[in-house]
């Protein structure tokens, strides 16, 4: 609470003064910082602002010239208002002071009876010096229902509903995007808080300072790092105020603050889970590391339920070309967060850690063999629906009942299906397994080998050295419909005529039939291939 000249002049010893308002009437608010008593000509060398000055008069007596002057000093000073005692043995000195009064702002109040200055300033001191008091008291208490908010680790939810308490108003925590992650209405009807919140919000730019801002006058303060903010927190329904609004923008600040504190905590937490699992994962891949039972104590630490069946699945995320390492490791860490969502989710224990670039490892523990697909996908399509604009491929390995072998041979399985699966028809199925890739996997499988490479060379080097494009397009699609030249020219929308020529040109510069069944054969092995060489 501030203290004003208005209520200064309420107080019983000022008031038995019987004080009448010369000047300045409009000014009563101004806040008293110290109340000084003089009767010095010249006091704004004495003056820092904001002082509320008594005297008698003195230093003017009877020359309106004199009290103009000392009255404009006062105001050039910053001071608060003037409070001048002149009992009616001092008429003229009266009036000069009713008479220089008329050309400044500044509150002028003439008392006509004597009063104590000495008991005025100790009461006004007392009241400043008990609202300071306050005022730290209250920051005391908001820094300890803040910090022990920080400590219990506290969720956005319950932080905003205690700074809605302390404010006494309605407080909304949102992200970058505008949309509301947390929030209470401290009483109010959910729809009035929230009406329209994110077409309202959008036209209340965000400020990297408490303040308040937009044509509904909202408080709000960032939350987040500076230059990372990540949202904001805002009270739009609260009454502006002053003097109120430093103590709610203090409110404020710290409640953003106990925010940011806890997002990082949680992240630091999140990030130490993740490193852990990661290190157990490649522990158990490591042959001779661990024996069955420590890998199944270890796991069992981290939270891997035992069971009869551990099933290796292996996401892998689509390559962007000219992708920095960068990119993919964001991506890596946002398909892993979700992930670990997706399994709190559907209170699905599992081990989920990076494998290599661009790979999530899921070590999954499953009842019965019979649940493993119906569980897949669950947790797949889960994850789709979650995933916004990440794309990848699930492979899935053989289950075993050993933790050891699922997370060795078994998650190398699963890499090589998601690997090989990546270069099917996107969307096709949630998750693959060997048996659905087939003549791709053994392809992957042997991609690295050199004579690989030559043999796609020698089967594909025509078009691959003279082509756009096109005719490996034609080529593969020829080869997809096992050689059915109605069906391809039906499809690709295509006259028989144009497509017979077409082919016949492939012939030429392919150098064989393509009505033989082995040329064919292997022409589709070069086309697969070349595909996973190229991803």
């Amino acid at each position: 609470m501030v203290l004003t000249v208005a209520d200064v002049l309420q107080l019983p010893v000022v008031k038995a003064g019987e004080p009448e308002i010369l000047a300045g009437a409009e000014r009563l608010g101004e806040a008293v910082r110290w109340v000084h008593v003089a009767e010095l000509k010249e006091l704004s060398g004495l003056l820092e602002g904001g002082e509320l000055v008594l005297t008698t008069g003195l230093a003017f007596e009877d020359s309106a010239h004199e009290a103009a002057e000392f009255l404009r000093g006062l105001e050039a000073a910053g001071a608060a208002g003037v409070v001048v005692e002149i009992t009616s043995a001092r008429q003229q000195a009266a009036q000069a002071l009713r008479e220089a009064a008329r050309d400044v702002g500044l509150p002028v109040v003439l008392l006509s009876r004597k009063v104590r200055f000495v008991e005025v300033t100790e009461v006004v001191h007392r009241k400043l010096v008990a609202t300071q008091l306050e005022q730290v008291e209250k920051a005391r208490r908001v820094h300890e229902v803040f910090t022990q908010l920080s400590l219990e680790s506290a969720g956005p939810e319950e932080i905003v509903a205690r700074t809605a308490e302390l404010l006494g108003a309605p407080v909304v925590l949102e992200d970058a995007s505008h949309l509301v992650l947390a929030f209470d209405a401290a009483g109010l009807p959910t729809m009035e808080v929230l009406r329209d919140w994110e077409a309202r919000s959008r036209l209340v730019h965000y400020r990297e300072e408490t303040v308040r801002s937009g044509s509904e006058r909202w408080l709000q303060t960032p939350v987040g790092i500076r230059g990372h903010r990540w949202g904001r927190l805002v009270v739009p329904v609260l009454e502006e105020n002053n003097d109120d609004d430093a103590e709610s923008a203090m409110v404020l600040e710290r409640a953003g603050q106990a925010l940011s504190i806890n997002r990082m905590a949680e992240r630091d937490q999140l990030e130490l889970a993740h490193q852990a699992r990661a290190g157990l994962v490649h522990e158990l891949r490591r042959p001779g590391s661990l024996t069955e039972s420590e890998a199944l104590a270890r796991s069992a630490a981290m939270g891997l339920q035992p069971a009869p069946l551990y099933v290796p699945v292996v996401f892998r995320l689509d390559r962007i070309p000219g992708e920095e390492p960068i990119g993919t490791q964001r991506r890596e860490r946002a398909l892993l967060d979700l992930l670990h969502r997706v399994m709190a989710t559907s209170r699905t224990t599992a081990l989920a850690a990076s494998l290599q670039a661009g790979s999530i490892a899921l070590l999954l523990p499953v009842p019965a063999k019979q649940l493993a697909d119906p569980m897949l996908e669950r947790i797949s399509g889960e994850a789709a629906e979650s995933s916004g604009e990440l794309g990848w491929t699930v492979g899935v390995g053989r289950g075993r009942a050993e933790l050891l072998a699922a997370a060795a041979a078994g998650l190398d399985e699963a890499a090589q299906v998601a690997e090989a699966a990546s270069t099917l028809t996107k969307g096709a199925k949630r998750f693959y397994r060997s048996g659905d890739v087939r003549l791709r996997g053994l392809l992957w499988l042997l991609h690295e080998d050199q004579r690989v490479q030559t043999f796609v060379e020698s089967e594909l080097g025509e078009l691959l050295a003279n082509d756009d494009g096109a005719g490996l397009d034609l080529l593969e699609r020829y080869l997809e419909s096992g050689g059915n030249k109605a069906q391809l020219a039906r499809t690709g929308y295509l006259s028989r005529p144009t497509l017979y020529a077409r082919l016949a040109k492939l012939e030429t510069q392919l150098g064989v039939r393509l009505d033989d069944a082995e040329s064919r054969t292997s022409l589709h092995v070069a086309v697969l291939l070349h595909k996973l060489l190229n991803r």
